[in-house]
C-alpha cells in the first residue's frame, strides 16, 4: 500500500473510532465496546490509531466517572445539570474528534483524565 493510501486509511479508521462512541445512543453499551474493538484490531496495522484509541478510552473512563458523580449528586439536585451537560458533550466531543481525525489531527478531548498515555 502506498503512503498516501495508508494515510487516508488511518484517517478514516481514526474518524470511525471517534464516531463509534455515538453507537451507544442506538445500541446499549456499543459506545463502550465498539471503539475499543476498532482500536485493538487496527493499532497493529495502523500505528497512528493507537493515540486516537488511547484518547477515546480515556474519554470513556472519564465520562463514566463523571456520570457516576452526577448520579450521586442528583440527591442534592446539582447532579441533574451535570448529567445534562455530560449528555450534550458526549455527543459533541466524538463528532469534533472524528472531524479532527479525518483532517489528520489528534484532538485531546477537554475534561479527559489521562489514564492511558
Amino acid at each position: 500500500m502506498t503512503d498516501e493510501g495508508k494515510t487516508t486509511q488511518t484517517r478514516q479508521w481514526a474518524m470511525f473510532l471517534h464516531l463509534s462512541l455515538l453507537a451507544g445512543f442506538l445500541i446499549p453499551l456499543a459506545g463502550l465496546v465498539a471503539p475499543i474493538i476498532i482500536w485493538q484490531l487496527k493499532k497493529a496495522e495502523l500505528p497512528e490509531i493507537d493515540a486516537h484509541g488511547k484518547m477515546v478510552a480515556n474519554w470513556i473512563i472519564s465520562s463514566l466517572i463523571y456520570c457516576a458523580a452526577g448520579i450521586a449528586l442528583t440527591f442534592v439536585l446539582i447532579g441533574i445539570p451535570i448529567l445534562a451537560i455530560l449528555g450534550v458533550i458526549a455527543v459533541i466531543f466524538p463528532i469534533v474528534g472524528g472531524i479532527k481525525a479525518n483532517n489528520g489531527e489528534l484532538w485531546k478531548y477537554p475534561l479527559t483524565i489521562p489514564f492511558l498515555k
